[in-house]
């Protein structure tokens, strides 16, 4: 079958090409899914640049063990394992095949993929498919962020830097969701963007510095990491959590990743922080289905590109300045 192979670490163009590899095969609680869309997200552009380097000394030093990236994927049911109850063939799901370590993952840059049966839900018929991909690690990531970590609820004061990424657009609706008052943090181009997704207020971040404000936060997502640790402390009100989160990271990893450490330091201290795990689990997606049916959130995409191009949609991703999601058809 037809398949985006990773040769090597770098440039997306230059390491990202299209070959066939065998089929997967199944296991007795998976399903086999015919793919019909897939979205970039973080963990795959790293993956393709190698960076930082110190992540190949597990995913492999001269090039990936597991050459097809990819995690988020929708299509339609082609074969289900022996214990797998409650998907049939034929039907359409969405879903993930993250768990959590780095570079194990079969891949979704392929016409065919195998994921555990209780990772995926059935797709909403309202959803495209392209729209279910790009729902998916994003999504869950907010959810999680927002409704678990930051136990946000009505009245929170929640801030949002970085919000018209992928986790950024997410996080801001799934929090009025959740009946928070919201603020958002994003460049001039993407003001009125964000204001369409509920936030109450927006804050352009090349005329504005959020860490200087007199205002007070009860939750702040970071998706950006530009900004010291302590100096987005002093923005938290008492009891306020801050997130910081790489999923979302919408400026180099590398770069990011001193302020990870930073901010689990200060977390020992008076400033409470957080992280998010991603659980892709039934209950997760079936509470992210409710949203998306129900209109509450809607998915933002900013391109979506044809299976042979896959390497252009990774680079659009790595160029750092993708509205929402970045998808890819099958």
């Amino acid at each position: 079958m037809q398949a985006i192979i990773q040769d090597g670490y770098g440039a997306p163009d230059r390491v990202l090409r299209l070959d066939h590899i065998d089929q997967p095969s199944i296991g007795a609680g998976d399903a086999l899914i015919q793919v019909r869309a897939t979205s970039v997200n973080t963990p795959d552009w790293v993956a393709v640049t190698g960076e930082p380097s110190v992540l190949r000394l597990k995913s492999g030093l001269r090039r990936p063990s597991h050459p097809v990236r990819g995690s988020d994927v929708a299509g339609v049911v082609e074969a289900v394992g022996r214990d797998v109850t409650d998907l049939r063939p034929g039907e359409e799901v969405f879903g993930s095949l993250w768990d959590n370590t780095i570079d194990s993952r079969a891949g979704t840059f392929v016409r065919y993929t195998v994921a555990p049966a209780t990772q995926l839900v059935k797709k909403p018929a309202g959803l495209s498919f392209e729209e279910a991909a790009a729902s998916v690690m994003t999504g869950l990531t907010a959810l999680i962020a927002m409704r678990e970590v930051g136990e946000v609820g009505p009245g929170t004061r929640v801030l949002v830097n970085g919000a018209s990424g992928g986790v950024g657009t997410m996080a801001i609706q799934i929090a009025k969701s959740l009946g928070a008052e919201v603020t958002g943090v994003c460049g001039t181009g993407n003001i009125e963007l964000v204001a369409s997704l509920g936030a109450d207020q927006v804050l352009d971040y090349t005329k504005e510095d959020f860490t200087q404000s007199q205002r007070r936060y009860d939750v702040i997502l970071d998706n950006v990491l530009n900004h010291p640790p302590s100096a987005i402390a002093r923005v938290l009100a008492a009891h306020g959590v801050l997130i910081p989160n790489s999923i979302g990271n919408t400026g180099g990893l590398l770069a990011g990743l001193p302020r990870m450490a930073r901010a689990a330091l200060l977390g020992k201290g008076a400033t409470k922080v957080k992280f998010v795990r991603l659980a892709v689990n039934r209950a997760n997606l079936n509470e992210l289905v409710r949203l998306l049916e129900s209109g509450e959130v809607r998915v933002v995409i900013d391109e979506t590109y044809p299976f042979d191009e896959a390497a252009s949609a990774v680079a659009h991703m790595l160029g750092h300045h993708a509205i929402g999601k970045v998808a890819i058809t099958v």
